[in-house]
């Protein structure tokens, strides 16, 4: 494509006759008959926003054309989460070793921080809510916690002690950890439930992330429809007050070797109750 836009140069050198440049591919040249070559458009950054919209590779793959994800700490915790639970699936024999120090991670005790929050539970004895929390700040009250558990201060306190009524008209017993505890007890469990949750039969309901009692009831309707008749109801009675700490700690050292890991859930089992003023160890059960 020829450039026939602009006029004819008239000579600016001598008199008369015909300009002619010195040299191919001169300055005349590129002003009046060189090839237009299209400039590449400068990836400008949009008026919203840090960056980019979008992050397209130069080679073509899965990703191409997908929006650029930020470092969600949601997303961090998911990672970390499938990357033990796949692990533990492999190898059902394997013990985890190196488990302390997630826990103490940022991302875990952040994502820990909202599923406390999201729970909207009481405060335990040392009277703490989630509002006089979030008025000191957030960040400051785990950061806090991150420091006790990396210099080994961490202290858990007793549980203030709650019934509350069953059908039958007994009651329930129940205990509420304070909220430093219960965020440092959702680290925990963000980081071993996945390795468990790889031992768990595909029958089992109870106490297991995305499943409950629909998903049971329905195991049920379907098992009904196939020949099935009959269904047994069996409980063992006051089975968290009861739980024996050391067959407990035993089959938890099947699956997790982290000497900190165990001291950690050893101290909990043995923080304590609070009840009208009073405190009384926990030997047995769980707290």
């Amino acid at each position: 494509m020829r450039n026939r836009r602009d006029p004819t140069r008239r000579p600016t050198l001598g008199e008369g006759g015909l300009h002619k440049p010195k040299a191919k591919g001169g300055r005349a040249e590129r002003e009046s008959e060189g090839p237009i070559v299209p400039k590449k458009m400068e990836a400008k950054t949009p008026s919203e926003g840090r960056g980019p919209a979008l992050v397209v590779p130069e080679t073509a793959g899965k990703r191409e054309g997908m929006p650029e994800r930020a470092n969600d700490p949601a997303d961090k915790v998911r990672r970390l989460q499938r990357g033990l639970f796949m692990t533990a699936k492999r190898s059902r024999t394997r013990r985890f070793h190196a488990l302390f120090g997630r826990i103490c991670e940022g991302d875990v005790l952040s994502e820990a921080w909202k599923r406390v929050k999201g729970n909207r539970g009481a405060a335990g004895i040392d009277g703490e809510t989630l509002e006089v929390i979030e008025q000191r700040g957030v960040g400051d009250f785990l950061q806090e916690i991150q420091q006790r558990l990396r210099t080994g201060r961490y202290r858990p306190q007793p549980v203030r002690r709650r019934y509350i009524p069953k059908p039958d008209g007994t009651r329930r017993p129940l205990g509420i950890p304070t909220v430093r505890d219960r965020v440092v007890q959702a680290a925990m469990k963000i980081v071993i439930e996945p390795i468990f949750e790889a031992d768990f039969k595909e029958c089992s309901h109870g106490f297991r992330p995305r499943r409950g009692a629909t998903g049971a009831l329905e195991t049920i309707r379907l098992q009904g429809g196939r020949g099935h008749r009959y269904v047994v109801d069996a409980d063992i009675k006051s089975y968290f007050d009861t739980i024996d700490q050391k067959n407990l700690m035993e089959l938890v050292k099947r699956r997790i070797s982290d000497r900190k890991v165990l001291k950690l859930l050893r101290k909990w089992l043995k923080a304590g109750v609070m009840e009208e003023g009073a405190v009384r160890g926990t030997d047995l059960g769980s707290p």
